[in-house]
């Protein structure tokens, strides 16, 4: 989700649910030590409960990056081992750590002596030729002895020679199975299934007896989604009544960043997800798509696109 779930992403995300924790892009811990801070880690306080979502192998660094990011006041830390891309395997983090278990469990125990917040891992079952059984096992088992708070596990193996990182998103076979079976060995540890998901129904379907549920891309590319989170798993009312109200709710923070000198296509291009299906969905696209990328850009241009499916497919989301 590297350069999709930026604070605008999560911001706009944050109108469909109250309860959804939302992830930042990965974010590596030498940048986060030599780098902007503020560019790389401020979020605005709607958006709790937030989780900064942390690259790197050196336990010292990540945890010096860990208390950081817990004075910026995130509601979790979360060290990244399942993300396959050459940058990150340049980079030894992501997914090349599962070979290196003792390694992450360092990293979780310095996190954890550092900060209060809680540590999670996202990980894979495995990488290359791996054996998903004893990988995944070996990798969890480490961590939970580090302290590890939870575990969101990507429900596919990773091939680090051979496969794109797009391709790693596909081709891989899904395991669920193999999740449940890590649940049903370790059943006091938090754990939660990310992979392939691309419905709230089918996370239920699939983590059933898990603790939870992550989606990345269908949450991204169908937002509407998020609508349901907060009635299907909190039993709480959405925070709008429809899309439509959701939008007109979060124009003061797109106008706040137009104040500030933004323009409208950082936030915007988040949106094209918006009205998948319905009538004028096209002409939204379309219009965001060429106009918001335009100098000077304002709320009108996001107004207008919004009411073309307004003015043709009036249902709520």
């Amino acid at each position: 989700m590297m350069d999709w779930t930026d604070r605008h992403c999560r911001a706009f995300h944050r109108t469909f649910s109250r309860h959804a924790r939302l992830y930042t892009e990965m974010v590596t811990a030498p940048a986060i030590l030599h780098g902007d801070r503020d560019r790389l880690l401020g979020f605005a306080a709607n958006e709790h409960p937030v989780a900064v979502q942390l690259g790197g192998s050196d336990p010292a660094q990540l945890a010096q990056a860990a208390r950081i990011c817990a004075d910026f006041g995130y509601d979790e830390i979360n060290l990244n081992v399942g993300c396959p891309s050459d940058r990150v395997q340049g980079g030894n983090f992501g997914a090349c750590l599962m070979r290196e278990p003792g390694t992450v469990a360092d990293s979780v125990a310095a996190m954890k002596a550092a900060v209060t917040l809680p540590v999670t891992v996202k990980c894979r079952i495995g990488v290359d030729e791996q054996d998903p059984e004893e990988a995944l096992d070996t990798l969890a088992d480490a961590v939970v002895a580090a302290g590890v708070d939870g575990l969101i596990v990507h429900a596919r193996k990773a091939w680090l020679n051979g496969l794109s990182p797009r391709e790693n998103r596909d081709i891989p076979p899904l395991d669920y199975d193999r999740v449940r079976r890590l649940k049903a060995r370790l059943p006091d540890l938090p754990i939660s299934l990310n992979g392939g998901l691309t419905s709230l129904e089918q996370g239920l379907a699939e983590g059933h007896g898990l603790d939870g549920m992550m989606l990345g891309r269908a949450a991204y590319h169908e937002p509407e989604l998020l609508h349901a989170v907060d009635p299907l798993l909190f039993g709480a009312p959405a925070p709008h009544a429809d899309t439509f109200a959701a939008l007109e709710a979060f124009e003061p923070y797109v106008a706040r960043h137009l104040e500030a000198g933004g323009r409208l296509s950082d936030i915007t291009r988040h949106m094209l997800g918006l009205f998948g299906g319905r009538k004028g969905a096209r002409i939204f696209r379309r219009r965001l798509s060429t106009e918001a990328i335009m100098p000077g850009a304002g709320l009108d241009v996001l107004r207008s696109a919004v009411d073309e499916v307004r003015r043709r497919d009036p249902i709520a989301a």
